[in-house]
């Protein structure tokens, strides 16, 4: 039986876990948490806080890795640490819910950007349906393609936020950057907890790596580093191009616009500059996708690889060594999202469901480690953090939190059929 082959290095997995984590969010939604707080250092210190909580989860999945190195990561986490029934559900919401609704909804964003910027006249879905199947023929030619593809598109995507970054020598000696003291005219709290809600939307996507750990040479280490790197990367990354919008605008002129990372560069270039970070924030969405395409189908391999899903998903091509019908899959489930325009409705779905993963993962860290061992509180600290955002969103959204818990609990009946059939005797 031809098995996955390990080809990626810690390189790979930082470029994966920085591309997971980077898509259009940074560019957008800065002037979402400006209008939550109203203060420099409280922006700020909501971009630090979700960097915080990020690393913190790197390092619980860091462990994880060394603890569990096999395919499908995340996957295998749940499966050994509780039962193959809580991994089978995770699965289950991510083909479903959280990574395909995710990925159309990105790729319809980069078919309108491709729209601006070339004037072409072409609905956006023919766009979005042609980049799917492009990425999803790469990522059938062999790992290192995909990998290549997608290191590829995160420096590309490193170059424009670094552009928007350099923006900020533009603003020297006329910054709006000011950090005053505080004033609380009560509800402060409520309200940068709201302000935290699209920052970890924007940090989400550094676990996604783990999904690769079958194909990394040495997977303890090597996603160890990427996950660490990756996210602190990431960090500087967020928090300098926050650093540059209220350099820029000011927290009243980020509040005021949509599109902060367009605003800042018309400011510093003129239309010229609108048309290049247009250029830039399309990359990253493409970036986004191709990240998606690469890590996502390891968990449809690895549930079927269980005998819990279609056995053809667990099929290996003999030459290029990828789960072709698990990533044929997953472009195919994000098509038809994309077709049916319903994926702003899924994503609306996905935070109740991801964070729920999120806690339960970081727990598996204390099943596997044992009732007597020592755990750092850093473990403690990110498992809840992820129970307060379930908390806060189901209290927020309950009807949304309603349908994607319904979704997730129709995995039910579907895991129990597989269970049967994988124990039912052969003839």
């Amino acid at each position: 039986m031809t098995t996955l082959a390990r080809r990626l290095n810690a390189f790979d997995a930082t470029m994966i876990v920085m591309g997971g984590i980077i898509g259009s969010g940074i560019f957008i939604n800065p002037y979402v948490v400006a209008r939550q707080v109203h203060s420099a250092p409280l922006i700020l210190g909501a971009w630090t806080a979700g960097g915080v909580i990020a690393l913190l989860g790197a390092f619980v999945y860091a462990e994880l890795a060394a603890i569990r190195p096999e395919a499908g990561g995340q996957y295998a986490y749940l499966r050994d640490a509780y039962h193959p029934a809580a991994a089978f559900m995770y699965g289950w919401v991510l083909l479903l819910v959280i990574q395909s609704g995710g990925m159309a909804a990105v790729a319809v964003t980069f078919a309108r950007y491709t729209i601006e910027l070339t004037g072409i006249h072409a609905p956006d879905w023919t766009i979005a349906t042609a980049t799917l199947i492009v990425l999803t023929l790469i990522n059938c030619l062999g790992v290192r393609s995909g990998s290549n593809a997608q290191s590829l598109l995160m420096v590309l995507k490193l170059l424009a936020i670094a552009m928007l970054l350099g923006a900020a020598f533009m603003f020297f000696g006329k910054s709006q950057l000011t950090m005053h003291p505080l004033i609380d005219h009560g509800g402060l709290l409520m309200r940068f907890a709201a302000a935290m809600t699209p920052v970890m939307f924007a940090y989400g996507g550094w676990q996604t790596a783990t999904f690769m750990s079958g194909e990394l040479v040495r997977p303890g280490r090597d996603l160890a580093i990427g996950l660490v790197v990756g996210v602190l990367g990431v960090i500087a990354i967020y928090v300098g191009v926050n650093v540059v919008c209220l350099m820029a605008l000011g927290t009243n002129g980020l509040a005021a616009t949509t599109t902060p990372a367009s605003a800042v560069m018309r400011l510093a270039f003129g239309p010229r500059g609108g048309q290049l970070i247009a250029l830039g924030i399309a990359i990253s969405t493409l970036g986004f996708l191709s990240q998606g395409m690469l890590t996502a189908p390891r968990v449809y391999y690895a549930m079927a690889h269980d005998k819990l899903f279609f056995k053809a998903v667990a099929r290996v091509h003999p030459t290029t060594r990828v789960p072709i019908v698990a990533i044929a899959l997953q472009g195919a489930a994000a098509i038809v999202i994309a077709l049916s325009g319903t994926y702003e409705q899924i994503l609306g779905y996905v935070v109740s469901s991801d964070f729920l993963f999120f806690g339960l993962t970081g727990l598996a860290v204390f099943r596997f480690r044992g009732r007597n061992a020592a755990h750092p509180i850093g473990t403690v600290i990110f498992v809840l953090a992820c129970w307060l955002v379930v908390a806060g969103t189901v209290v927020a959204a309950p009807l949304n939190s309603a349908i994607g818990y319904a979704i997730l609990l129709a995995g039910l009946p579907a895991y129990w059929f597989w269970s049967r059939a994988k124990s039912a005797p052969t003839a």
